[in-house]
């Protein structure tokens, strides 16, 4: 990306594809495309929860039945303003800033992804129901009895539960982090399996093919920090349905005192840019922002799974 034709309209652009292609968990929950929002007021809106029918057993002599078939509405709050703004000096962008998009904007739309799928995890919160294989591990003394998740196995105790409380079997997915991956990625199964995924994120974080009735992805977020240090702890990882969290997004409105500045949308992402200059220390200001929303559609649809304690 030329310096030469740094303008909001260029970097909105680019900014919004990096951001699609590197989120995780945003592509694969439930997303909200009504792009109509200028019209509404307040800081919720009404998320469609897709429609859940039952097959009946037709009999002729009492003739159909017919289901409501209305899609109902789910309140979600947009309490989430991510922000990554940063200062170019004029000796940068003259001397060593060579490629604007790899030392500058690839790194903070790659923060923005990351808080954007931490938020979407947090929701785990919401999860009461987890599963693991009670057993001895050699690094615990006799007899005590811990989570056993050595091997990709353990997902077949989340599709158990998930099928129990009729799941649909499509768009099932399996988060793990980098400690159950790097135990799970030793099984034969993840050997013989083809690289899967939508974008350049989810087949970097993609595992391999569908494992036990899931898609499984690795991400680093998976990591639960302690309440009072705020080291990460603990991964969590989450096997669930698309339907059983939503991620809502708008664009922003144009500043009515920036001049210098764009909106960019693309399926339901939303990124505003926003460009100003310093003339006291003679730098240029970038500011891209984006507001969203997460919400637990369904709690019943996703079960949690214990992973080891780490640095």
């Amino acid at each position: 990306m030329p310096n030469n034709f740094l303008t909001p309209n260029v970097i909105a652009r680019a900014a919004l594809a990096t951001l699609y292609e590197t989120c995780v968990m945003a592509q694969l929950v439930h997303r909200d495309y009504d792009e109509d929002f200028a019209s509404k007021v307040g800081d919720t809106v009404n998320v469609r929860k897709p429609a859940v029918f039952e097959a009946k057993e037709f009999s002729r002599a009492n003739g159909i039945e017919i289901q409501n078939a209305q899609e109902t509405g789910i309140p979600v709050t947009l309490n989430h303003f991510a922000d990554v703004s940063f200062a170019v000096t004029a000796e940068d962008l003259t001397l060593r800033i060579e490629d604007f998009g790899v030392q500058l904007l690839n790194p903070a739309m790659e923060a923005i992804s990351q808080k954007i799928d931490r938020d979407i995890l947090a929701l785990r919160n919401d999860i009461v129901q987890e599963v693991g294989r009670t057993g001895q591990h050699a690094a615990n003394p006799p007899g005590a009895n811990v989570f056993v998740y050595d091997n990709p196995r353990t997902a077949i105790d989340a599709r158990r539960v998930l099928n129990q409380r009729n799941v649909p079997a499509a768009d099932r997915h399996l988060v793990v982090g980098p400690e159950i991956e790097a135990k799970w990625l030793g099984d034969e199964l993840f050997h013989r399996a083809d690289a899967r995924g939508d974008t350049d994120g989810l087949r970097e974080a993609s595992l391999g093919r569908r494992v036990f009735g899931f898609d499984p992805y690795q991400t680093q977020n998976i990591k639960v920090p302690d309440q009072v240090t705020g080291a990460s702890t603990t991964e969590v990882g989450v096997a669930f349905h698309r339907t059983a969290f939503a991620l809502v997004t708008r664009p922003l409105v144009l500043p009515q005192g920036a001049a210098n500045a764009a909106v960019a949308s693309y399926k339901g992402f939303g990124l505003r840019v926003v460009m100003d200059y310093d003339i006291d220390l003679k730098q240029d200001v970038v500011s891209i922002d984006c507001l969203y929303g997460t919400k637990t559609i369904d709690p019943n649809r996703a079960v949690l799974i214990k992973g080891p304690n780490v640095a």
